[in-house]
């Protein structure tokens, strides 16, 4: 199950298929759903990175020439300036 680690699985959901792989002759329901349950996150996470991905180019294409009107800074010192909720 190395390989499980390598794609992201957390030790529970490893533990649980493990269990699962225990007994080769019973319906793959239960691994199925924790498969599922781990795209799932995944999918949240790339959501998640995608959002603060488009708010970091926003802010990095600041073409001011000052600190004091720097968007970097504005930003970073007022969330409410984030276009996307990103929390």
């Amino acid at each position: 199950m190395r390989h499980a680690r390598e794609l992201g699985f957390e030790i529970e959901p490893i533990r649980q298929l493990l269990t699962l792989s225990g007994h080769p002759g019973s319906s793959c329901e239960g691994a199925d759903e924790i498969a599922r349950a781990h795209l799932a996150d995944i999918d949240h996470k790339i959501a998640r990175l995608t959002a603060l991905r488009v708010e970091i180019a926003r802010m990095a294409d600041c073409t001011n020439s000052s600190v004091d009107t720097c968007r970097v800074i504005e930003v970073l010192g007022d969330h409410g300036r984030c276009v996307a909720d990103h929390h």
